[in-house]
């Protein structure tokens, strides 16, 4: 291979012909998903014109010219096609094995990955295929000689192939724009596979969003919420925060596999058609706690105003958040106490990098035992079933099903290996709640307190359906096993503001993550103008005094103002 490799160091070539060489290779190999997709989408019409489908690769070969052209120059040709082979590579791996898209959604969630998680996606398999895709393909790059013009006649040399790239663009719009328009108004999500181009698009909006673009001032949605019970006993509630669970495989849900044996004897209430905000952590987690909803969600906005966290903490509960899960709360807990669980620790339940969610439970015990506040919410942010590691996410003695799928590279897995790793994690999630609910359980007994939990999956994740697996595709065209997510509720026979039996008939109505805001501040009992009680989905099963202390009426809504 190197004796081969070595040859390339006799090369010489022009600028023009390395740049037009390396561009077949981006727009005609590593762009093979996007004209796969293309070409699928063309050929189901029921007429087509075949000369429109062969001109779509010469058309993406023209715009990859004309757009690496204007930055490849002598020097900078190099390093330039070499940074765009490796970048696309990158991207080629990650869509061919896993059908990822590098959209603005994305490039946000890699961006605030972390680096354990990073590692993850570091297989045998990932290396070879970046090795033959990316790192040879730039060796050869770097090693052909480049033989320069004088400037002048370089540029004209330029500007030549410029020109040839722009008349074929042009003279490919003219017969064929009505058949280009109506693909792409009907199929926008192709634009989504074009390599590197939407990535490059996407950081460069997200690094505008995030560092360029003034801080928003700060908006405070109420001033006094209060918490208005009439019990005196004290109250305490957990929210679980789950990480990549998919409704789907839920046995509550109807999943043929029993996945959850625990809760199912615990008198939980399933909530089986639940949609999230977002297809990733990095948009899911803030939308669900904000009082924006998913069509006016905005990440900026949402972070420089008052959440369903800050509003609880303001009203006075005792508010604590405990992740799990290295990527952070999204900024969502940033004004009130968290912890993080270690792992590096020294913990059985720990492997240096990951804690199996069992390790929630130490310091939720404690918590309980040395409550302070009349009301307490704690939020528990589970690694879950977080992939592709999957096998990472469950003790070896908790494999329920197997045979299971004990590597990263999850597309080399049988679908069957797959989908048993996935549903272990499940099941294993299933069990933390069932020993969560059994820790409150005992608090309240014990101390005489009311108690409930609420679990809540961030977003959903595909398993090799139509191709795809993991999660964050863009909503737009994003599988229903990305969006459709498990929400379960529970609490103590001595809590009583909620009809179980009513919520359980009224369980299998659609909601979504905007129901989240409202449902939290109806279940702590919040009383505040930021409520909406037309989007709280338990308010119809809350007894009608608890109903009245906690919803303000429009006069006493001007008068907080006032």
């Amino acid at each position: 291979m190197i004796k081969y490799m070595s040859c390339f160091k006799n090369l010489k070539l022009s600028t023009n012909q390395l740049l037009f060489f390396t561009c077949c290779y981006i727009a005609l190999i590593l762009n093979l998903p996007f004209l796969i997709k293309s070409a699928t989408v063309i050929t189901a019409l029921d007429h087509y014109n075949l000369f429109f489908l062969v001109s779509l690769p010469i058309f993406l070969l023209a715009l990859t010219i004309i757009i690496q052209g204007l930055f490849s120059f002598r020097w900078l040709t190099k390093p330039l096609l070499i940074a765009t082979v490796i970048c696309s590579a990158l991207i080629f791996y990650g869509t061919i094995s896993y059908g990822i898209v590098f959209d603005y959604g994305m490039v946000q969630n890699t961006l605030e990955t972390d680096t354990a998680e990073a590692w993850s996606y570091i297989n045998f398999h990932a290396i070879i295929f970046f090795i033959f895709f990316g790192l040879i393909p730039s060796f050869i790059i770097y090693s052909v000689q480049l033989t320069y013009k004088p400037f002048f006649k370089e540029l004209l040399s330029r500007l030549k192939i410029f020109s040839v790239s722009l008349a074929t663009v042009l003279l490919i719009g003219v017969f064929f724009y009505s058949n280009y328009a109506a693909v792409g108004r009907n199929n926008k999500n192709l634009i989504t596979y074009i390599t590197p181009y939407k990535m490059v698009v996407s950081s460069f909006k997200f690094v505008r969003n995030h560092y360029f673009y003034p801080p928003l001032e700060f908006k405070v949605l109420d001033t006094a919420p209060s918490i208005v019970r009439d019990s005196q006993k004290k109250h305490v509630t957990v929210m679980v925060l789950g990480e990549t669970a998919r409704a789907q495989s839920f046995s509550l849900n109807g999943y043929s596999k029993r996945t959850n044996p625990y809760t199912e004897k615990q008198g939980v209430v399933s909530f089986s058609n639940m949609s999230s905000c977002g297809t990733a952590t990095a948009v899911s987690v803030p939308c669900m706690f904000s009082r924006l909803n998913k069509a006016g969600y905005d990440k900026r906005v949402a972070m420089a105003q008052q959440n369903a966290v800050d509003l609880i903490h303001l009203a006075g509960a005792d508010v604590l958040w405990i992740s799990n899960n290295n990527g952070s709360c999204k900024g969502v807990c940033t004004r009130v106490k968290t912890q993080q669980i270690d792992t590096k620790k020294s913990n059985p339940l720990c492997d240096g990098e990951y804690c199996y969610d069992e390790a929630l439970l130490a310091p939720l015990k404690n918590k309980l035992n040395r409550l302070t506040h009349e009301n307490t919410m704690i939020v528990l942010h589970m690694i879950g079933s977080h992939g592709p590691t999957y096998f990472k996410r469950y003790p070896k003695d908790k494999r329920v099903f197997i045979p299971d799928c004990q590597r990263s590279d999850i597309q080399n897995c049988t679908q069957e290996q797959l989908i048993n790793s996935y549903d272990n994690t499940i099941a294993y999630t299933d069990l933390v709640l069932s020993k969560i609910i059994n820790e409150l359980n005992q608090v309240a007994d014990k101390n005489d307190i009311e108690t409930s939990l609420l679990y809540i999956s961030d977003h959903g994740e595909s398993l090799g359906e139509n191709g795809l697996y993991l999660h964050g595709l863009p909503y737009a065209f994003a599988p229903e096993e990305q969006t459709h997510v498990p929400m379960i509720y529970w609490n103590d026979p001595m809590q009583n503001d909620f009809d179980l039996n009513c919520l359980k008939t009224s369980a299998k109505s659609p909601i979504t993550h905007d129901n989240v805001f409202d449902t939290l501040l109806s279940i702590m009992s919040v009383r505040t103008k930021a409520y909406n009680i037309d989007n709280d989905p338990f308010i119809q099963c809350k007894s009608q005094g608890a109903i009245a202390r906690t919803t303000i009426t429009e006069e006493k809504t001007m008068e907080i103002q006032d």
